[in-house]
């Protein structure tokens, strides 16, 4: 059986923050930051989901990717899961990169996750899930950004669209409509 790519990704993602924790420079090299991107870094799209800001970051974003993660890879199968993270990673990252100033410095995985939450909202009930409990629990992450400072809440609107529209264009795989 294959392992799979949702607890592959948190113990990536966490492992690459405990680098970060021996390498400090290594976080600055995978932040999303505004004015390396505008000289070329590229990358920085896309590695900003690998480092985090403390320990208390890591642990929300990798539970809540464990959470959500594990039923949308198992609802649409491994390939089309990797097309929603992508998604919303890239998604949130343009958001946050196009409406934050240049010297904005981001971390973490939360647009990724707010794509997530996003494709939960679009298949939840054909999941299973309760869609009350999906829309309570998006406004309320939505919400954390405008209680506590420093949160990039347009990383996470980004996200969540993103996710949304990838899980628009997809079908799950085909035990799912079984």
């Amino acid at each position: 059986m294959q392992q799979s790519l949702t607890r592959s990704l948190v113990f990536f993602i966490s492992g690459c923050f405990l680098l970060t924790l021996f390498q400090p420079s290594l976080e600055f090299d995978l932040a999303l930051y505004g004015a390396a991107v505008d000289s070329g870094q590229y990358w920085r799209l896309l590695t900003v989901a690998l480092v985090h800001g403390g320990w208390v970051h890591l642990i929300c974003n990798m539970l809540a990717l464990f959470s959500i993660g594990t039923p949308i890879e198992n609802f649409y199968g491994r390939n089309k899961y990797i097309f929603i993270l992508l998604s919303s990673l890239i998604a949130g990252s343009l958001a946050s990169y196009l409406f934050n100033p240049p010297q904005t410095f981001a971390v973490g995985a939360s647009g990724m996750i707010f794509g997530l939450f996003g494709a939960l909202a679009i298949t939840g009930k054909r999941m299973g899930a309760n869609f009350k409990e999906a829309a309570t629990l998006i406004a309320i992450n939505l919400a954390i950004p405008f209680l506590i400072p420093g949160i990039d809440w347009k990383a996470h609107l980004g996200g969540l669209v993103g996710g949304s529209l990838a899980a628009l264009l997809i079908k799950p795989k085909k035990s799912a409509w079984e």
